[in-house]
């Protein structure tokens, strides 16, 4: 019998090494790599290399202004842009004054402020409701706004475009009559044939002649009736909540303001040891400047200082794209389709136009310039050779 077989051999255990201990008082420390900064590219340089773009080919406004003789516009353009446009003019008899017709004047200035230039034109128009008879004196005026879009269209589909001039309308300025008690048909009619074309800001003029009362409440009466009639007033533009605080502020209070009631003067004079322009009356001096006479502070910084760009950019984008639409759609020819459509609706982007339908005209349009231009080439070139 076998000998009985004992339990087997007890194998040793694998050495196991020693974890690490860890100091539970500190938290472990991890080393982590040097960041790498982002190469400097340079295209945070575009804004200025705009800025110098612009600042040496100056910059260029039109402003036309609208209404009654008598209501102080020279005044006011020249206490605006401190410079005189009407140095020249021959001022008319009452008598002239019946029996003129509407003209337009421009005057041309260039400014210029801590090197920016600014070529101004200033489009009046004399005459304006001065006749006995005013039917239809606002035709000259939408006929010369047209004659610029018409301009600017010949220019831009011409070759030689980079020294177009933009002598568009960017901005009406339409003076009303105080002693109004509101708008009257005249500039009832004159706003409707405008409000689709241009930027119109109304203006109630000589505003030292009405209380403060009677200020309020002949601004809420205009637009009223602005409203009642849909006519399209210069809307200014809606702010971003991350724009500066201060700016929204400012485009609130100027919302607020139209229509701006405003006071010009061109008299320097002395108030307490501080040269105002302002206005000298038997209870005191008006400042033209000071925000509680009068909204011109407001205006000016709404026209130069703040919005002078959005007025030129809505022109563009606009009244501008609505007439070159038309007219494109039109085969090239003014057509009074925008004209109807505005008026029957009141409405700025009424044309019914296809994106495609624009598209293919412009590049029919394009080509055939092209073709004009190919076939005076080679006339000219067989000219050339033929006196060889």
């Amino acid at each position: 019998m076998s000998k009985a077989e004992g339990p087997p051999p007890v194998q040793p255990r694998p050495s196991v090494s020693k974890r690490p201990s860890f100091n539970t008082g500190s938290a472990p420390q991890i080393q982590s790599r040097p960041k790498q900064e982002t190469p400097y590219l340079g295209f945070a340089n575009l804004p200025n290399q705009v800025h110098r773009k612009s600042v040496k080919k100056g910059f260029e406004f039109t402003l036309m202004i609208i209404g009654e003789s008598g209501l102080g516009k020279s005044t006011l353009v020249h206490s605006l842009f401190m410079t005189d446009l009407y140095e020249s003019r021959h001022k008319p008899t009452a008598s002239e004054m019946l029996k003129r017709t509407i003209q337009i004047d421009t005057h041309k200035v260039d400014i210029e402020e801590k090197g920016i230039k600014l070529k101004l034109t200033v489009v009046d128009t004399p005459g304006y409701g001065d006749a006995i008879d005013n039917s239809n004196c606002w035709e000259p005026i939408v006929d010369f706004v047209d004659q610029q879009y018409d301009s600017f269209f010949q220019d831009e589909s011409g070759l030689n475009r980079k020294n177009m001039s933009d002598t568009r309308v960017h901005c009406v300025l339409h003076f009303i009559n105080p002693q109004g008690h509101g708008l009257k048909p005249l500039d009832i009619k004159v706003m409707k044939a405008l409000h689709h074309k241009v930027n119109i800001v109304p203006i109630i003029a000589k505003a030292d002649t009405l209380t403060l009362n009677e200020v309020k409440s002949l601004k809420q009466r205009i637009l009223d009736e602005i409203d009642d009639l849909q006519i399209n007033v210069y809307n200014f533009p809606e702010c971003d909540s991350d724009d500066d605080e201060t700016f929204l502020a400012l485009n609130a209070d100027l919302k607020a303001s139209v229509p701006f009631a405003v006071v010009g003067s061109n008299t320097v004079m002395d108030v307490k040891g501080k040269k105002v322009r302002g206005r000298t009356y038997p209870w005191g001096v008006i400042d033209v400047e000071n925000p509680e006479h009068s909204d011109f502070t407001k205006l000016r910084n709404m026209l130069i200082r703040t919005h002078m760009q959005d007025l030129k950019d809505v022109t563009q984008d606009v009244h501008y794209e609505n007439y070159r639409s038309a007219r494109i759609a039109n085969g090239g020819d003014l057509s009074p389709t925008l004209e109807t459509s505005s008026q029957s609706n009141g409405s700025d982007a009424d044309i019914s136009l296809s994106e495609k339908d624009k598209q293919l005209r412009e590049k029919e349009a394009e080509l055939l310039r092209m073709q004009e231009m190919i076939a005076k080439m080679q006339e000219e070139m067989n000219r050339q050779k033929q006196g060889q």
